[in-house]
């Protein structure tokens, strides 16, 4: 892939401005995240889908040894410009295999508000669970059906993309479906759920977001799935 080919090519810069303060990322996604992966000291850490870095470089601090790959050439930039040697990150589309990732290489991989970008979420998940070891997570984050529904209106069990234009003149296409759709998939990626998660914001958004805190504290915004691999029967 080439410069500029991803969709956040060229408004990555932008991006990472706003993640790094925003209600949903700062306040809401990664606080959520982060405590669903507990201890991480020690750890090899896969972030698939890392963008600008802000999740590797909380996970770096706390003593993790991180890899971030991303689709898009800016985000890689502006993550390796964050992170210097504290992480090896490189340009991957999750859509191809990881061929310079040994099998069962990584203890915990993260996929934080990327699966739904992706057409094929199965093939994907099932390739990162090949470099997962036995007793490794995924974690994974995505906007919670209900969510959706609210958002779009007609039938909570319909699939479908859904098209945003963002402030920032970045159009932004995911994938929505009801849970057990979700559920099937991991299913189907030889995937097993331990824990999922409704995201609550945390007592920050209320004073710098309080127009979005008023919103989650009612009804939910993203979730939270921790995956581990099923083990064959003997």
């Amino acid at each position: 892939m080439q410069p500029g080919d991803a969709p956040y090519d060229g408004f990555a810069e932008t991006f990472a401005r706003e993640a790094a303060v925003s209600a949903y990322n700062a306040h809401y996604d990664r606080p959520a995240v982060l405590e669903l992966l507990d201890d991480v000291n020690g750890l090899d850490i896969l972030d698939a889908g890392c963008g600008p870095g802000l999740y590797l470089s909380e996970l770096a601090a706390r003593g993790a040894r991180t890899v971030g790959i991303d689709q898009s050439a800016d985000m890689v930039r502006l993550a390796g410009e964050r992170l210097g040697s504290l992480a090896d990150v490189r340009q991957q589309d999750l859509t191809e295999p990881l061929t310079w990732a040994d099998a069962e290489s990584f203890d915990i991989v993260l996929l934080t508000l990327v699966l739904h970008h992706l057409s094929d979420r199965v093939s994907a998940l099932r390739e990162l669970a090949r470099v997962l070891r036995p007793s490794g997570q995924i974690v994974v984050s995505t906007s919670h059906p209900t969510a959706d529904w609210l958002a779009s209106g007609g039938s909570y069990f319909a699939s479908g993309y859904v098209e945003e234009t963002w402030s920032s003149g970045m159009t932004h296409r995911y994938w929505h479906q009801p849970l057990q759709s979700w559920f099937d998939e991991f299913g189907a990626a030889g995937l097993s759920v331990d824990r999922l998660v409704e995201h609550r914001p945390v007592p920050s958004m209320a004073v710098l977001h309080p127009i979005e805190y008023e919103k989650l504290t009612r009804e939910p915004g993203f979730m939270a799935i921790r995956l581990h691999k099923r083990q064959p029967r003997s």
